[in-house]
């Protein structure tokens, strides 16, 4: 791959221990830049575009040992490197976390216990017992969450009765109801309709007897403490439990007039979604359970609409010597525009081969026919981008808008067919604004709060309401084409996001950790982020502010979120700002020889308190982006723009 145009010299020396001087940050910057620069254009692959690795905790090798069992699949050597993850990733205390330097957690650990059994590991060794041990003290197997319970029951190991139901019958309730699988968010859809179909038919795949886990129950006269009632006598949660209990009596009838229709409904959807897509919704939950629904629908493993979902998911493998490892999904698209904006901003030129290339790969990828957006978004053309290289049901606000940036400044030779993309990918951003003013991320006002007390609702992301980070982005991405602040789509945006900031002037980070990505993203509250800078000029969060929203803005400094922390100081203070210079200085000093950051933490969000993700190249592509914007604003050097349109050209949507 070319190398970087502007540079010449030679590489700096490895970065020194961390002390820095003020007066030196400035002659390393520019080394600095290109360096890391550099190092991204080497990761670039042939077709174009960048993709790293998506890192999440074992729950997905958990997972993955479990279903090569129920798959008739578990290959022993396998199975061995995927336990030997699980067991690298057991803390001192016998449990597993879900992000590194978390504390133990409770269904994470049920699943890593569950799967060392799978795979042989005795219940008296010591490693089952300490964490048997930890399971009992954080609570017992009886509040483990609702889909740790459906895939155990689902193999005979726990009792069905201690499961939420999920009836295929949710598959013929009409769009224009107040409750549908259009209002749940569109992951929810894609892990539950397969759901749904295996709730009822119930296959009997029976396990070892060695992996039943009555062991793991505190109470175990009382199982069903995760479906007790709520001391608020009239909640909406004492609704749905009291809905789940009719529907379990439903489950025990003989006679059930609408099952086989529903039950057609939801194969027939499942079927549907799975095509122009690779895997049903792309990701790893939705993709397990369409292979399990569809062996329960008289597909076995060898059938080939089975076996093209078996292939799709054993792409997300990570394969070494000793281990084997799982990616929740895939983030091409997602890296590529990152590193794009980030190599501009760093002064690649705009008809370099790099960016001509990787523009031309994301052209390829816009998604130009029909999704589960078009429910509640019907009068709108297609022209969003997805998350992965194919997801056609699914292409999302924030992807779609960082990649409107990225291809803005490229010099393409086929001007014509850039514009063209761009207009539509403009118009498909304009259609997703939510009633509120802001934008979530798949669909558009998805965002009926009380289904998140449905008794499956808690991987807590039932739904996809506006979030700031997201309506910044589009914000920011229409600014950069020529909308004007007092532009009406933006005045609305404005006004969500207002009233969506906290009281000391954060916002809130739905899909990067946590208050510094949000609040960076929005760019206002200097004082808060000025507050939660360190001493070194770094920023850091850990992802426990999901959970204590008094530790915001505090947790081991890494490279991306003091990226993030720049990006927001830049845009509120500019570059006189105090904590400019020290944030800039911290990046130089802590950059590898090759270019590079090194971050262990997790810094991405999947669902908040639940789920959470390490980009790895957002410690690469953040840094040179934030070292490169700093550089320009410093030098006034205006950003480079291959197209602008008037906002006159667009249809703009009325009544919100």
């Amino acid at each position: 791959m070319a190398s970087f145009a502007r540079i010449g010299e030679e590489p700096a020396a490895a970065a020194a221990p961390f002390a820095w001087q003020e007066q030196d940050w400035a002659e390393r910057l520019e080394k600095a830049i290109e360096r890391g620069a550099n190092h991204l254009l080497s990761l670039q692959v042939e077709p174009g575009y960048w993709q790293g690795e998506l890192e999440a905790d074992s729950t997905l090798e958990s997972d993955y040992i479990y279903y090569l069992h129920v798959l008739g699949k578990a290959d022993p050597e396998r199975i061995a490197k995927l336990a030997n993850y699980v067991r690298q990733r057991q803390m001192p205390d016998g449990g597993w976390s879900i992000y590194p330097g978390g504390p133990s957690e409770l269904n994470a650990t049920c699943k890593a216990y569950f799967a060392l059994k799978l795979a042989g590991d005795s219940p008296y060794t010591p490693n089952l017992v300490r964490a048997r041990e930890m399971v009992h003290r954080l609570g017992g197997l009886e509040h483990s969450n609702s889909y740790v319970r459906f895939y155990l029951a689902l193999v005979g190991a726990i009792s069905w009765d201690l499961v939420p139901s999920i009836p295929p019958e949710l598959m013929l309730i009409p769009s224009w109801f107040i409750f549908n699988i259009y209002e749940m968010s569109s992951w929810t859809r894609g892990i539950v309709v397969p759901m749904a179909i295996l709730s009822s038919l119930r296959p009997n795949w029976r396990l070892p007897e060695r992996a039943r886990v009555d062991e793991l129950f505190n109470d175990p006269e009382h199982k069903t403490a995760a479906l007790d009632w709520s001391d608020q006598l009239f909640s909406w949660k004492n609704v749905f439990l009291a809905v789940d209990r009719g529907l379990k009596l439903y489950e025990k009838w003989p006679w059930k007039p609408f099952r086989q229709w529903a039950l057609r409904e939801a194969k027939s959807w499942m079927l549907n979604h799975i095509e122009r897509s690779e895997g049903l919704a792309a990701i790893y939950p939705a993709i397990m359970n369409s292979i399990f629904a569809l062996m329960a629908l008289g597909h076995g493993p060898d059938d080939p609409l089975t076996l093209r979902e078996i292939k799709e998911l054993s792409r997300f493998e990570i394969e070494e010597e000793n281990t084997i490892r799982m990616q929740p999904c895939v983030s091409p698209v997602w890296d590529t525009c990152i590193a794009m904006v980030a190599l501009e901003e760093a002064g690649l030129a705009p008809d370099h081969p790099a960016l001509v290339k990787a523009a031309e790969w994301l052209l390829s990828k816009q998604v130009l026919g029909p999704g589960d957006w078009q429910v509640k978004n019907k009068d709108a053309e297609p022209g969003g981008w997805a998350f992965e290289f194919r997801n056609d049901f699914y292409p999302d606000v924030d992807d779609t808008a960082f990649v409107l940036m990225a291809l803005q400044r490229v010099k393409f030779p086929e001007p014509a067919r850039m514009e063209a993309a761009m207009r539509r990918g403009i118009q498909w951003l304009l259609s997703m604004q939510n009633r509120d003013g802001g934008w979530g991320a798949f669909d558009r006002d998805n965002d009926r709060e009380f289904l998140c007390n449905i008794p499956f609702a808690d991987h807590n992301a039932m739904i996809d309401p506006s979030t700031a980070d997201v309506t910044a982005r589009v914000i920011e991405c229409l600014g950069r084409y020529g909308w004007p602040a007092e532009h009406p789509v933006i005045q609305r945006a404005v006004k969500f996001l207002l009233k969506d900031q906290c009281q000391d002037g954060s916002w809130f980070g739905r899909w990067g950790v946590n208050y510094i990505y949000g609040t960076s993203g929005v760019l206002r509250a200097v004082r808060w982020l000025r507050s939660v800078q360190k001493v070194d000029g770094s920023f850091g969060e850990s992802l426990l502010s999901y959970e204590v929203p008094s530790t915001k803005g505090q947790g081991p400094s890494t490279a991306s979120q003091t990226a993030w922390g720049l990006i927001g100081l830049l845009a509120s203070g500019g570059t006189e700002d105090p904590g400019v210079s020290k944030a800039i200085a911290y990046l130089v000093h802590r950059q590898e020889a090759d270019g590079s950051w090194t971050e262990p933490e997790f810094t991405g969000t999947g669902f908040p308190g639940v789920f959470y993700l390490k980009y790895h190249l957002y410690r690469n592509s953040f840094p040179v982006y934030a070292l490169a914007r700093y550089s320009n604003q410093s030098r006034k050097v205006e950003d480079y723009a291959a197209v602008k349109f008037q906002p006159s050209e667009f249809r703009q949507r009325s009544g919100i």
